[in-house]
């Protein structure tokens, strides 16, 4: 327990008075996140914070080992087994975010460091086991570790977009786990975990609102990473059945801000690693909140999931817990007024995901029939079969010499007509009623088709019809 706190203080006084120099260094060095359209800060500010954290932690760790108390004994001893198990995962994932700060490296770049830092992780001994209270097959065991640890430390670093808040969001998720290493006597954890609470507190005095220095990705990497393997260690050693889930609601804000991320720009048919301004903290600005009122009402949210996650452990109310979380969260996303989800929820209540499946159905079908037909007379039977099941009133087809229409009920004074050209002399018309209801969405694929297949087939057709006329003309010349 006075280990614990000795690292607290001495991470949090080592914090106070390497981060200003660390700070005055970067803009020394033009080290700054300059500002732009998307981002809030008028001016240049630094970006390795996450240096005066990472060496705090470290500093905090050689004050003890100078002390008399038991834990510097264990440590001079034979090393602390949890942070000397860790140690090389941890300077890796530093090094990776150091170097994006210094010369921004490419996504996938990141990830594969992400990766080996995560892998190394699994090769100590520390590894996601189950979840829920049910256990995972060995051969899931290191897949599920790197997805775990890749998301805790992506998760801080997406969240990091306002002064102070991936530090204090990553300082409530500390304390909820110092607080649970003490309830489960877990030594090493609260020893791994201790120094960090202590330097993210010093830290959150130059980065808080307005802040004169950001964590950088070497800060916010390592933040996350390091609460990753750590909740990994809390699941391990609590006695609930739910595993994973207690350390899961201590991250939940950066890990559901992740989340509504991902789902939103796949939804959005963008890139996952696109920047944008649809994060939690965003949707907070654009509804009129300072970004100091932001980033202290996601403090309460971190500090509610944080009792939630406590209480988790030491009473038998898992359930109520876990269902108020969902209610809670499903209310907040609400609030937040997400186009995408409220637009997606529609069209899966509406039928129109499945109505869209079944159309991309019905035109491979019409596209696989219309490349494999050997005739005009064979392509025009297809087109105006498929014509009148994809709700056109008329079509006509211009195609190699052969002409052919049809027409079906409707006026043509309420409808509107598409032009799909084949080649300068061959054509084909749609029509369409304006208020035709079914299949609204198909005109530009069926289109698209039409051209796509037909084109190819002109060539084919006219040495099909070069063929035909030699042979008859042979045929001709024999019969004089």
């Amino acid at each position: 327990m006075y280990s614990s706190l000795f690292l607290c203080f001495s991470s949090f006084l080592f914090s106070l008075l390497i981060t200003p120099f660390v700070r005055n260094q970067a803009l020394k060095r033009g080290l700054v996140d300059q500002p732009n359209d998307r981002k809030l800060h008028t001016t240049a500010i630094p970006r390795l914070g996450g240096i005066a954290i990472f060496l705090s932690y470290i500093l905090a760790f050689a004050a003890l080992s100078l002390t008399p108390l038991q834990a510097g004994r264990i440590i001079t001893a034979s090393g602390l087994p949890l942070a000397l198990k860790i140690a090389p995962a941890i300077l890796i994932i530093f090094a990776v975010g150091l170097w994006d700060d210094l010369r921004p490296i490419r996504p996938w770049q990141k990830l594969v460091g992400q990766i080996v830092a995560a892998s190394a992780v699994y090769m100590a001994g520390v590894s996601v086991s189950g979840f829920g209270g049910y256990g995972l097959p060995p051969y899931l065991t290191l897949p599920a570790t790197i997805f775990w640890l890749v998301l805790c430390a992506n998760a801080i670093n997406l969240i990091d977009g306002i002064d102070g808040l991936a530090a204090g969001v990553g300082f409530f998720a500390t304390a909820t786990t110092l607080l649970a290493a003490l309830l489960i006597n877990s030594m090493d954890l609260a020893l791994a975990i201790a120094p960090l609470l202590g330097a993210l507190l010093g830290f959150l005095r130059y980065n808080f609102n307005p802040a004169t220095i950001f964590l950088g990705d070497c800060g916010s990497l390592f933040v996350g990473f390091l609460l990753g393997c750590c909740s990994i260690i809390w699941s391990q050693k609590s006695a609930t059945m739910l595993g994973m889930t207690a350390p899961l609601l201590a991250l939940s804000i950066p890990l559901l801000d992740t989340a509504l991320a991902v789902v939103r720009r796949f939804l959005r048919g963008k890139p996952i690693f696109t920047a944008d301004r649809g994060h939690i903290h965003h949707r907070l600005l654009d509804r009129g909140l300072t970004p100091r009122k932001v980033a202290l009402l996601i403090y309460g949210f971190c500090a509610i999931a944080a009792i939630l996650s406590l209480c988790m452990m030491t009473t038998n109310l898992e359930g109520p817990a876990i269902v108020l979380f969902c209610v809670v969260t499903w209310m907040g996303v609400q609030h937040l007024g997400y186009v995408e989800f409220g637009v997606a929820g529609r069209m899966f209540i509406e039928g129109a995901f499945r109505r869209m499946l079944n159309t991309n159905i019905a035109l491979k079908m019409f596209e696989d029939r219309l490349r494999a037909a050997n005739s005009i007379d064979s392509c025009w039977a297809i087109i105006e079969e498929s014509a009148k099941d994809f709700g056109f009133h008329a079509v006509s087809m211009k195609f190699n010499g052969y002409e052919n229409s049809y027409v079906g009920e409707g006026t043509l004074e309420n409808s509107w007509q598409v032009r799909i050209p084949i080649s300068a002399y061959d054509v084909i018309e749609l029509v369409r009623e304006f208020e035709a209801s079914s299949q609204q969405s198909v005109v530009a694929q069926y289109a698209d088709v039409l051209h796509r297949t037909l084109q190819p087939k002109i060539a084919e057709f006219q040495s099909q019809q070069s063929i035909l006329s030699t042979g008859l003309s042979v045929a001709t010349s024999v019969g004089k």
